[in-house]
């Protein structure tokens, strides 16, 4: 069975493949084999893909999907899966019933810690389980305050670009603490990680792309922030026109009318992955609305749409 190791680094092209998931592993991975020549079935637990995002996002990764020709199962999970000796096809049998032959099985359901065998006993933490980090990445349960974490195994933001943000933050705290001026967190000092905790950027590369930072407008909600959330057809400004034929996107903005900041921006379309840092300035800036109303977009170009999510809210 293939993770997302085998699927990135394999060397051929199998005829028929089937992935375990919804997220965004599976999505970007359905979408590459099925564009390299695989027939490809995305079984999925819930009843849509991306269900942590805005709506919008799984809605349009799904129409995409199946315009490249990939088939879809929503609520559907796999119960066994086997692969025959003689012939190395795969059999995997599903809760409904049914049962699908294919070459490949690629599992997209999630990670866990491989910290087994670190010596993480020896300084009385438990070996294969999540590190629990403060904000300058400080292993909280280490005696001593001298063990940091970076990356995935701490569980904060998963993402490559988080992890390297959060080796930063770490290094420099660890600068500050070796020349005797400890790192307190907070204040949003250079060696503080709190962007994880508010700002995290993340990219989707299917067909569309997709790339959302900050909130969604149920996470504010469920927060207790006062928002008001407003949308825009990305293919609607004129520079979407002269990007790309037929081009298609979307775009939503979540605002805190509290401070009358951005706080989330979800995107989909062509040069989503490229346009979402604008919207990751203003979230960690916390730009007000009125000052964001002075960065006037270049005409024609597809960065015009923050111009139009702006006159949308009323500015």
């Amino acid at each position: 069975m293939w993770t997302n190791r085998q699927a990135t680094t394999a060397d051929a092209v199998p005829e028929r493949l089937v992935v375990i998931g919804g997220g965004v592993v599976a999505c970007e991975t359905a979408t590459a084999w099925r564009s390299l020549g695989s027939s490809v079935t995305l079984l999925v637990r819930d009843q849509a893909l991306l269900t942590g995002w805005e709506p919008c996002a799984g809605e349009e990764v799904t129409r995409g999907l199946g315009d490249l020709g990939v088939t879809i199962r929503f609520g559907v999970s796999a119960v066994r899966v086997a692969r025959d000796g003689t012939t190395r096809a795969v059999t995997v049998e599903t809760d409904d019933g049914t049962t699908l032959v294919c070459d490949e099985v690629l599992a997209a359901v999630g990670r866990r810690p491989r910290t087994v065998g670190l010596g993480l006993e020896t300084v009385g933490l438990p070996g294969g389980d999540w590190l629990t980090v403060d904000d300058t990445c400080r292993v909280t349960a280490a005696e001593g305050d001298w063990l940091y974490a970076v990356g995935d195994v701490n569980r904060r933001a998963p993402l490559t670009h988080m992890a390297k943000y959060q080796a930063r933050a770490c290094a420099a705290a660890i600068a500050e603490r070796a020349a005797g001026r400890p790192a307190v967190t907070g204040g949003r000092q250079p060696w503080s990680a709190e962007a994880d905790r508010f700002a995290v950027p993340q990219a989707v590369f299917t067909r569309p792309e997709v790339a959302s930072v900050g909130l969604t407008e149920r996470a504010a909600r469920e927060a207790g922030l006062a928002v008001r959330a407003v949308e825009y057809r990305v293919d609607d400004v004129a520079g979407a026109a002269l990007h790309a034929d037929d081009y298609r996107g979307f775009a939503k903005l979540v605002v805190d009318e509290t401070r009358g900041v951005v706080v989330g921006c979800t995107l989909t379309g062509p040069m989503a992955t490229e346009l979402i840092h604008t919207a990751t300035v203003a979230v960690v800036g916390e730009v007000p609305l009125e000052r964001l109303w002075h960065a006037v977009p270049a005409f024609p170009t597809v960065s015009e749409i923050w111009l139009r999510l702006l006159e949308a809210y009323g500015l």
